[in-house]
This record gives structure tokens, C-alpha cells and sequence, in this order.
């Protein structure tokens, strides 16, 4: 379209000087065939012989006017000028000179009559010599002069001079020369120019036509605003190409100010700097195809990124994160983690009363009514089932009786004691379990790994739950070293907890302290850190869960059965059917 555009350009700029140049060469045949018509019609024995021979009635002799004087001025003037015919007539336009001496004597064959009524006529007109520039001048009488043009009086004939065609454009080809040499050096500029720019946005546009990048820039907003994950494109050299309005909330930026800055001006985690960078790191998440996993935790929020190099043609044109929001996954995954662990045990627990209500039922049929009263008192006392929490007596709510002695297993299988401490006293029930169970859960675990961790042997963990109304107070101690950075405690961290952690950062080394934090928060609670550790313990973490209890007491009948439960009780001698006798038990 461009080559065309040029073209065209050349060839209408040629077309408009060729028509100006043949319009200036016809205007300067006419004003060259007027001047000598005038200079022949103005030449004194010019004058006289046509005045001698435009008497009406006078004879005209062809033969001698073919060999006298006027003929001999009218070609001496024809070939001193190059005209193509210099014709004089009398007052009745016949012939007095003529190039061809046979026509002399005859009408002309174009109208005379404007030149004898005293005009000067210029034209382009056919003759019997063909298409000419042709000017008529009159020619006046010996002694008259004319007082105005246009006068007739005193003319008693005319002069006719023409220019051949051929004779006019004579010098037009000469004259174009140069122009058609600008015009084929012009076209060749814009050929030359218009590839160079079609390679130079072949190489900017990657390939891609006018009409594809239409469709590409409408798919783009289709797919950035239609998605639920946020997109953030930068280029190689580490400008923001691409931000969309998901990206923007999810990283905390502005998605109008964002595209066009350089990534390291912009607030973010120094994890995805360091992935979409130009220097950008490898690890070991990055896959064959340069893909990049990683997880990071932004304002309380579960990021999964997803950074890929983007590349065609072997050039690279950048990197590509595409950020999905996790937090609701990651946080509902630790409730299930939670409710599994509660719900495996209280099937423990099930099945284990389920054995002593057998053992209960067998005493009764072999009539020993002392003994499965005895039987009775021991299950309601110290509970169905060996937990191993130390004074799990303390706990009488069901739900978080069942838990910490779900938690009470793991951590034994660690060699951690979990133990309620003696502040532990809970007189309503539990209305947010997943929450609870959650929050304590995610504090259970990091004290685990702490104790595990530290110099401490035996390692324990001490938990104390209250209730104040509807709130619920929860503390996590730990046997561990203490934390030693607590500043960035809940701010971030890398995507997941080792096997074997840093004994200096087991807290908070996966999301459950920020994500713990956050479920707190969400109805007026919080979660911190009470002590970064002191003389015969570790790190303290307290939470207080707003509206986790019901300010309903605990009924009786229900609470002993549920304290009994979590007990460190033993299971009733195989032999006898009954329990042993508290000085047997045997406290882990």
C-alpha cells in the first residue's frame, strides 16, 4: 500500500509538470505565431500590395501573385520564424500568399471574418495544413492607424501565421528529461524506503499484519479481563509490559501507572523480582521449558506464580507471571487437615468406648455389679480412651478435647509432649470449630517443629485454651531455642516448610502464622507473638478468636464423659475386664 501510495505520488507530480509544461509551450506558440503576424501584417509593401489587391471587382491573378513580392515576404518570413504557413488575404479572405502556391487565389478554410472586423484572434485551429497555434492579425490600408483594437476601419485584409504541433512540443521531450529522471530516482526512494519500513515493523511487530494485531489486541482484552488470575508481562530489559486489574489488587499496584515503569521501581516481593527480572534465577521448581513455580505470600494472601520466558523466533521478548490467588485454598486445606485429624479422633474414641461398653455389658451379665460399678466410676474419671496429653483432664469441650488429642498422637510420633497448662478452663462450646481448629492447629504445628528443633530433651509443647463469653483465648508454648528474627515473622516466606527447617526460622516458615492472623482478624481477633522466647522455654504465640464459643455452659453429663475421654487412661486389663488402679497408669 505504501509502494502504491508513492507511485501514485510520482505519477500524478509527472502528470501535473507535463500538463503545465505542453499548456506553457501552446501559450508560447500562440504569443511566437501572434508577434510575427503582427510583424507581417505591420511591414509597409505588406500594406500596400493587399490594399492594391482588396479592391472590389479587381481580378486576381493566381500565377502572378504565386511568383511577386508578397508571396516572396510571406515564406521568406514562414522560413525565417519556422512557422508551418504565413498566409495573407484580402478583404474577402481569399488567398494572397500561400506556402502551397496552388491554394493561392482560394478562400480560406477557417473563418477570417474576426480578424477583418479589426480583432486579433489567437487559437488552435485545423486548416488544410492540419492542427496549428495559429494568430490572425488585420492588416490596414497605407496610412491608417488603428485607434482601438477591434477597429475595422481601414483593413483591407488579413495575415495568418501557424506552429505544427511537432514544431511546439519539439523541446518537451528534452525538457521532461530531468523531471522523469527526479521521478524514476523518487519512485526508487520510495521503494527502497517503503521495504526497509516494512522489514523494520516486520521485525516490531513481530511478523504479525495489521489485521492480526487488531485481533491480537482484542483477544488480549478478552483473555486479561475475562481470566481470574492476574497477568504481569515484562520486557527484557525489565519494563512492565502487561498488568491487569487482578495482578494490580492481588500485588497491591496500580494497573494504569504500573505498565511502562521498570520492575525494580515498583513495590513488590523481592522473590518475583528476582524470578521476572532481567537476570532472572533458576531453581529448582524451573522446568525444561524455562517455567518457574513459586509461592509467596503478599498481604495475608497465597500467591501460586506461575513465570514463563516468552520467546519467538529465538528472540526473547520478556518474561510472563500469571499470579493465582490461594488463600482460600491453602487456608480451607488446612481445615481439612484439621476437621481429618478431629474426625479420626473421635472415630478412635468411638470405637474404643464402643470395646468398653462390651466389657461393661459382660461384667453385667456375669453378675459382678461391684465391679462394673467400679468399671463405671474409672471411665467416667479418667475417659475411654489414652490420649497422650499430659492433664488432659483440664479440657472439657468436645471439640477441642478431640483435637489437641488428635494433635497430642502426631506430636507424640515426634517425640513431643503436648500437655494443657493450668490455666486451661473452658465452660462454653466451640460454635467456630474450623476456625479454632485451624488457627490452633497452625500453632500446635510450628511449636511441634520448634520443639523438635531445639536443644530441649524431653521436648514439650504446652497449649492453654479459655473462654471470656464468646471469645476464646488460645497459648502456645513450646520447649524450643526461641525466635530470632520476630520482625518479619508474619509477613512472608517461602513456598512451603522443609523436612529438616533452619532452627532458627521454624516459625513461620510455611503461611499458617499469616494465615492464621488473617481468620483472626476477619471477626475482631488477632493472632502474635507473646514472647520470643525466655529462661526454660521458647517462643510464646497467643490468639484470641472473637465469637469462636458459645456462652452456654457445658452440660454435665456431657462434659464428664467428653474430660474423661481425653484422659491418659489405660485400656482395662484384657484378663479381668477392668481398669487398673490409678497408681498403674502409666503418664507419658
Amino acid at each position: 500500500m505504501q509502494l502504491a501510495v508513492v507511485t501514485a505520488i510520482v505519477l500524478l507530480t509527472s502528470a501535473v509538470f507535463a500538463t503545465i509544461a505542453v499548456q506553457r509551450l501552446a501559450r508560447e506558440a500562440e504569443s511566437t505565431a501572434l508577434a510575427v503576424a503582427q510583424s507581417v501584417a505591420s511591414d509597409a509593401d505588406v500594406r500596400e500590395q493587399v490594399a492594391l489587391l482588396s479592391v472590389d471587382g479587381t481580378e486576381i491573378d493566381e500565377e502572378a501573385l504565386a511568383g511577386g513580392a508578397l508571396q516572396r515576404t510571406a515564406v521568406a518570413a514562414r522560413q525565417r520564424t519556422g512557422a508551418l504557413f504565413v498566409v495573407v488575404t484580402d478583404d474577402r479572405g481569399v488567398r494572397l500568399a500561400h506556402p502551397d502556391p496552388s491554394r493561392i487565389g482560394e478562400r480560406v478554410s477557417t473563418s477570417p471574418d474576426a480578424a477583418l472586423r479589426g480583432e486579433e484572434v489567437v487559437a488552435w485551429e485545423r486548416g488544410t495544413l492540419g492542427d496549428s497555434a495559429r494568430a490572425k492579425v488585420p492588416v490596414y490600408a497605407p496610412g491608417v492607424v488603428a485607434d482601438e483594437p477591434g477597429s475595422a476601419v481601414g483593413v483591407v485584409g488579413e495575415v495568418s501565421v501557424g506552429y505544427a504541433p511537432t514544431r511546439v512540443y519539439d523541446t518537451l521531450a528534452q525538457d521532461a528529461l530531468p523531471v522523469v529522471g527526479v521521478a524514476v530516482l523518487a519512485l526508487a526512494l520510495g521503494v527502497v524506503a517503503s521495504v526497509l519500513i516494512r522489514r523494520r515493523l516486520d521485525r516490531a511487530t513481530l511478523g504479525l499484519q495489521p489485521e492480526e494485531l487488531s485481533t491480537l489486541v482484542q483477544n488480549q482484552q478478552a483473555v486479561l479481563g475475562g481470566v481470574g488470575e492476574g497477568v504481569l508481562a515484562v520486557s527484557r530489559d525489565g519494563v512492565v509490559t502487561v498488568c491487569n486489574d487482578q495482578a494490580a489488587r492481588l500485588l497491591g499496584l496500580d494497573a494504569a501507572t504500573a505498565v511502562g515503569r521498570p520492575l525494580e521501581g515498583l513495590d513488590l516481593p523481592e522473590g518475583l523480582v528476582a524470578l521476572l527480572g532481567p537476570g532472572a534465577r533458576q531453581d529448582d521448581a524451573t522446568t525444561t521449558d524455562g517455567t518457574t513455580d513459586s509461592t509467596l505470600v503478599v498481604d495475608h494472601h497465597v500467591l501460586l506464580v506461575d513465570v514463563r520466558p516468552v520467546s519467538r523466533d529465538g528472540v526473547d521478548l520478556g518474561r510472563v507471571a500469571v499470579v493465582r490467588d490461594r488463600t482460600a485454598v491453602e487456608a480451607l486445606t488446612r481445615r481439612l487437615d484439621a476437621v481429618g485429624a478431629m474426625t479420626t479422633a473421635l472415630r478412635a474414641q468411638r470405637h474404643e468406648f464402643a470395646n468398653r461398653l462390651h466389657a461393661l455389658s459382660g461384667m453385667l451379665e456375669l453378675g459382678r455389679a461391684e465391679q462394673a460399678r467400679a468399671y463405671l466410676a474409672d471411665v467416667l474419671d479418667h475417659g475411654p480412651l489414652r490420649y497422650p496429653v499430659a492433664h488432659a483432664d483440664r479440657l472439657t469441650e468436645p471439640y477441642l478435647q478431640a483435637f489437641l488429642g488428635a494433635k497430642g498422637v502426631e506430636a507424640a510420633e515426634r517425640g513431643v509432649l503436648l500437655k494443657l497448662g493450668p490455666e486451661t478452663l473452658v465452660t462454653g462450646s466451640v460454635v467456630e470449630p474450623g476456625d479454632v481448629t485451624t488457627v490452633l492447629g497452625n500453632l500446635v504445628d510450628n511449636a511441634v517443629r520448634a520443639a523438635v528443633a531445639g536443644r530441649v530433651t524431653p521436648a514439650w509443647i504446652e497449649v492453654e485454651v479459655l473462654d471470656d463469653g464468646t471469645d476464646l483465648h488460645l497459648s502456645v508454648m513450646d520447649s524450643g531455642d526461641g525466635v530470632a528474627d520476630a520482625g518479619r515473622l508474619f509477613d512472608r516466606g517461602p513456598h512451603g516448610a522443609d523436612d529438616e527447617p533452619d532452627p532458627a526460622r521454624v516459625h513461620g516458615l510455611g503461611f499458617g502464622l499469616p494465615l492464621s492472623r488473617d481468620i483472626a482478624r476477619r471477626r475482631g481477633g488477632d493472632v502474635w507473638l507473646g514472647s520470643p522466647g525466655g529462661d526454660g522455654h521458647g517462643a510464646v504465640f497467643c490468639a484470641r478468636l472473637v465469637g469462636a464459643v458459645s456462652s452456654e455452659a457445658v452440660a454435665t453429663s456431657a462434659a464428664e464423659p467428653a474430660r474423661a475421654s481425653s484422659s491418659p487412661d489405660a485400656s482395662p486389663d484384657p484378663r479381668t475386664g477392668s481398669a487398673p488402679r490409678r497408681s498403674e497408669r502409666t503418664t507419658p
